[in-house]
């Protein structure tokens, strides 16, 4: 992950088009503004279209769903998601992705300019997307396994190798799992699992010691103790944090694999490998306050969750020269009047597009002729005038 020059490209989304995606037939979407907000109902269909857009990262979207849910109830059984975006070098750019059903079932296409590529990792070359969902509302109380997965989500943002160095890890240690339960793992076939467990596992903690150590960085460089949404101090946790801060990476991956190897009694004990990423935890504490966030009020904890995605924003930017997408889902009934406006403009200044969702319209009053407000119902999607929106 190469620092980037300062000046960034700031694609936009000017076309959605969506076919028998989750509760929308069809769609095509035309968009004008900067930001985008999106009011109706709970189950209308806001999030969906968010979650389309979530798409053209690596992984399976912000929903984490798994590939058959994304395609319409009744549809062919396939889905496709189109994006027309400016802000490109030579004009227009068109990504594409979706489900087709072939011989072994649904198999996912990727496109770009409609040519095939292999993988959704190509659109982070055109287009970097962050989020924040209500489902994260927890993160600073709920199990670690959250705060890693939260982790994971902010190194892919600026590293699109990093989802497939941690898949190829589960693979590896469910493998070493599963020679260990059976008690067949002679010690040629361990040490081999051993050795590209260490060699996988060192380079995950250290692209998400990297990626931690400069957004800590960068919220220090900005922090500001009257901000509606606090600074944050972040670290990691755990005994291979610990390694790879102190040993250079061969070193580290060498003292790895000799942990596992001395710990493959007490590990084949527990049905799991103890010591690895898979155990490590981000810890999180109020700034301002100078107390652990699982210990802050709830309003507290909204707050200091938006700042940090604020501060992954830029430093999304800071690292790839994109300024990202940001969708935001039912993020403005949480604030205020005021700490809601202190939102615009926080976000604003982030140079990417923009995308909100929530049940009413009058959320996003403060947004009338700077943004393109749609009502959402029935799979449908009909833009607000201003003088709706003002009602």
């Amino acid at each position: 992950m190469a620092a980037s020059d300062s000046v960034f490209r700031a694609p936009r989304v000017r076309r959605v088009a969506l076919a028998d995606f989750r509760s929308y037939p069809a769609l095509d979407l035309r968009l004008s503004s900067n930001v985008a907000a999106l009011a109706g109902d709970n189950g209308a269909g806001k999030t969906n279209l968010l979650e389309a857009l979530s798409l053209f990262t690596p992984g399976r979207g912000l929903r984490r769903a798994e590939l058959a849910d994304l395609a319409r109830e009744g549809g062919g059984g396939g889905f496709a998601v189109s994006l027309e975006l400016t802000g490109e070098a030579g004009g227009p750019l068109q990504l594409g992705t979706g489900a087709e059903i072939g011989d072994n079932g649904l198999q996912k296409k990727f496109r770009i300019d409609r040519e095939p590529v292999s993988s959704s990792r190509a659109f982070a070359d055109h287009i970097r997307i962050v989020w924040l969902t209500p489902s994260m509302d927890g993160l600073f109380t709920g199990a670690a396994g959250d705060r890693r997965r939260f982790l994971d989500r902010l190194v892919l943002a600026v590293d699109s190798e990093h989802g497939a160095r941690v898949n190829a890890l589960e693979r590896a240690l469910r493998n070493r799992n599963r020679l260990l339960e059976e008690r067949r793992g002679e010690k040629i076939w361990l040490d081999a699992a051993e050795r590209e467990i260490a060699e996988l596992a060192i380079a995950v903690a250290a692209a998400r010691r990297e990626t931690v150590e400069r957004l800590a960085a960068l919220i220090a460089a900005g922090r500001d103790d009257d901000s509606p949404f606090p600074w944050a101090e972040i670290a990691l946790e755990g005994e291979i944090d610990r390694l790879v801060a102190e040993r250079p990476a061969l070193e580290a991956e060498d003292c790895f694999r000799a942990l596992l190897r001395d710990n493959r009694a007490r590990d084949a004990a527990a049905g799991r490998t103890l010591t690895g990423p898979q155990a490590s935890d981000l810890m999180v504490r109020h700034g301002p306050k100078q107390c652990e966030a699982r210990r802050a009020s709830t309003g507290e904890q909204k707050a200091l969750l938006v700042g940090l995605v604020l501060a992954h924003a830029r430093l999304v930017a800071a690292m790839s020269g994109i300024a990202p997408l940001v969708l935001l889902d039912e993020i403005a009934a949480h604030f205020d009047p005021s700490r809601r406006r202190a939102l615009f403009d926080a976000l604003t200044a982030l140079g990417g597009q923009i995308w909100m969702t929530g049940a009413d319209l009058g959320l996003f009053e403060d947004l009338r002729g700077r943004a393109d407000i749609f009502a959402v119902a029935g799979g449908k999607i009909a833009p607000v005038s201003q003088d709706e929106s003002a009602a």
